[in-house]
């Protein structure tokens, strides 16, 4: 039987690597912590970012990288992008041949703008001739490991690849759908974190559903002509990895990015939000990325732009409000 390795022990690669352990694949977690590890050796539980799941016997815990990605056939890696190149380049010499790396990252590097499968390529030789794909959608963790039915999109270059990990992963729980577009997938899933702070704001203003509605659907058409200019599928944004995670990280508060919003209305600092979270929100540095980006590749975004301004500039919500309401009346156009 194939086996499994999740590189990140946060609540997304924890609850990968019990989804995996439940079906009955020999996973490896690669935990960072010493006191997680510590945790999860002792009681079987991750109680600082999953906790009320005991992992299955099928699942071990380990600190060496080289000792999680020793025969396994697929990497996880579901590791903050500020770190993904440092783990990268940690990971290339104990990888073998053929090996199988799928990110589940949802963000940008914040030097070189680029997606993560770029950032593998370009750190993984190419006689190596790993395969490499993303799988991402609408997936809160706790959701994944309760078996709540749930559905994403695994992309890769490698067709072949990607109907096989379905195949292999799919469950009555968990169902895979493919596609070949990468850099849809890839964006899709770090500007909805940008959106999601948008929404977390309105709704901590007081604002209702008009709003947020409004804000999902202006925010999806930043997301296709930022996509679009890029190389990526229309139809990809009204997907999964989309419209799915889009509409899910704005309409809850197990989203982190919406919870940063919701806690800037509430008179807290940036600083100060952050420091009190356990998990990473992406969407702070997908901010100062996706602007970057989109200002390089001159994409208008004016909802990104405006949670740039008021999470770096200081600018009152209110202010932002009254821009983007402000901004010149034109024709629909999706």
């Amino acid at each position: 039987m194939i086996k499994f390795s999740v590189i990140g022990a946060g609540s997304w690669g924890s609850a990968m690597a019990y989804y995996l352990g439940k079906l009955g694949f020999t996973t490896k977690l690669w935990v960072r912590e010493d006191e997680v590890l510590a945790d999860l050796l002792q009681t079987g539980v991750n109680h600082t970012f999953l906790p009320g799941f005991d992992f299955p016997p099928t699942v071990s815990f380990y600190k060496s990288l080289a000792e999680t990605v020793a025969g396994t056939e697929v990497v996880f890696i579901a590791v903050p992008s500020q770190f993904c190149r440092q783990i990268y380049l940690r990971l290339e010499e104990n990888l073998n041949r053929g090996q199988i790396l799928i990110s589940l990252t949802k963000g940008l590097e914040q030097k070189t703008l680029k997606r993560m499968t770029e950032v593998m390529e370009e750190v993984f030789p190419a006689s190596k001739k790993l395969k490499i794909g993303v799988l991402s959608g609408p997936s809160f963790a706790r959701e994944v490991a309760a078996g709540h039915p749930t559905a994403l999109v695994l992309a890769s270059k490698d067709s072949g690849l990607t109907k096989d990990l379905q195949e292999t992963i799919s469950s009555l729980q968990l169902r895979i759908y493919t596609s070949t577009d990468v850099v849809g997938v890839e964006l899709g899933g770090a500007v909805k974190n940008i959106i999601a702070i948008a929404a977390g704001i309105s709704v901590g203003l007081g604002y209702g559903h008009n709003s947020r509605a409004t804000l999902i659907t202006r925010g999806l058409v930043e997301i296709i002509r930022l996509g679009l200019t890029l190389g990526a599928k229309r139809e990809t944004f009204y997907g999964l990895a989309g419209l799915g995670d889009l509409v899910l990280t704005c309409t809850s508060e197990l989203s982190r990015n919406y919870r940063v919003g919701l806690e800037l209305t509430r008179g807290k600092s940036l600083r100060q939000i952050l420091s009190e979270m356990k998990m990473v929100a992406e969407g702070v540095r997908n901010t100062l990325t996706v602007n970057k980006l989109a200002a390089q590749k001159k994409v208008e975004m004016p909802i990104c732009h405006q949670v740039y301004e008021m999470l770096y500039k200081g600018k009152p919500a209110h202010k932002s409000l009254e821009e983007l309401m402000s901004r010149s009346l034109k024709e629909e156009k999706v």
